[in-house]
């Protein structure tokens, strides 16, 4: 048992997209895919259980299709992973998992007994399911149908369902599995309900394109994490260097902008007065 300081090493992307039927997930995984082989969507393949979906998007390029026919067991998905990753595949979509979690709904309620009890033969084929999603040697997108959530309160002394938004069909905890979790809107707009990369975090929706999934595949391949950047910038002599700094590192250094602006600020007010002093003036801060 031995402590050493954390660092980054080149990452494999575990992400989600959540959205209605029709919202466009499957076109959005196949765009950030596009961008996480660098537009070489032989490396991709779409694992499709949603009745032949995956072909619709041919024209966006050659990827490859394993059509997943039921039933939809977590290992029947495990299974096809697996062929995935012994063809070389880069990026694998799970398209969609959702079918997985209704297989194990439906199979719990087939059991005889005790129904909480019964639950421990569920959890095992869903943790091993989950667990190969993670330890893929593949960026793994996965999509996730929703529904409409409730919750019961209490209005003039009555309980009534409220609506609360949209939840994934899927076990309550699977969002905190992954890096990043898109919800898609039904007009194809995404926003970043988790993401730990801090690229999209804050941000205001936007439209998933092959550039997006660039910019997740800069963060994987990044070495540093933000405290490294950060300290970088800060050991910065020159505006050369900071800007270097900046494009070697794009995917992490658009999500503390702010700082290289100060320092660069900082670094071009030095220049200024050293340039001032050799003339034997200082820059005059009337308007």
């Amino acid at each position: 048992m031995q402590l050493k300081k954390s660092e980054r090493s080149k990452a494999k992307i575990k992400m989600a997209l959540q959205g209605p039927s029709g919202s466009g997930k499957s076109m959005s995984a196949i765009l950030l895919a596009q961008g996480i082989t660098n537009g070489n969507l032989s490396k991709v393949a779409l694992i499709d259980s949603e009745n032949g979906s995956g072909n619709l998007y041919a024209h966006l390029g050659g990827y490859n299709v394993l059509n997943l026919e039921a039933p939809h067991s977590p290992e029947r998905y495990i299974e096809a992973i697996e062929v995935c990753e012994k063809a070389g595949m880069e990026v694998i979509i799970l398209d969609s998992i959702s079918h997985a979690w209704d297989y194990l709904i439906d199979y719990h309620s087939s059991l005889p007994g005790n129904s909480f009890t019964n639950w421990a033969k569920i959890t095992p084929r869903q943790k091993a399911f989950v667990d190969k999603i993670l330890q893929c040697n593949a960026h793994v997108i996965c999509t996730m149908r929703v529904k409409q959530d409730y919750v019961l309160s209490e209005k003039n002394g009555k309980m009534v369902p409220e609506k609360v938004g949209l939840k994934a069909i899927q076990r309550d905890e699977i969002s905190y599995e992954f890096t990043i979790v898109f919800d898609v809107d039904s007009k194809h707009y995404a926003t970043a309900s988790k993401d730990r990369t801090l690229l999209f975090e804050g941000k205001p929706q936007f439209l998933i394109n092959a550039s997006t999934g660039s910019k997740i595949l800069q963060w994987c391949n990044s070495t540093l994490t933000i405290a490294q950047l950060q300290q970088k910038i800060v050991e910065c002599m020159t505006v050369k260097e900071l800007t270097d700094l900046y494009h070697a590192n794009i995917s992490l250094s658009t999500s503390i902008e702010k700082d290289f602006v100060n320092k660069r600020d900082l670094l071009n007010n030095l220049t200024s007065k050293i340039s001032s002093n050799g003339n034997g003036t200082y820059p005059s801060t009337s308007k």
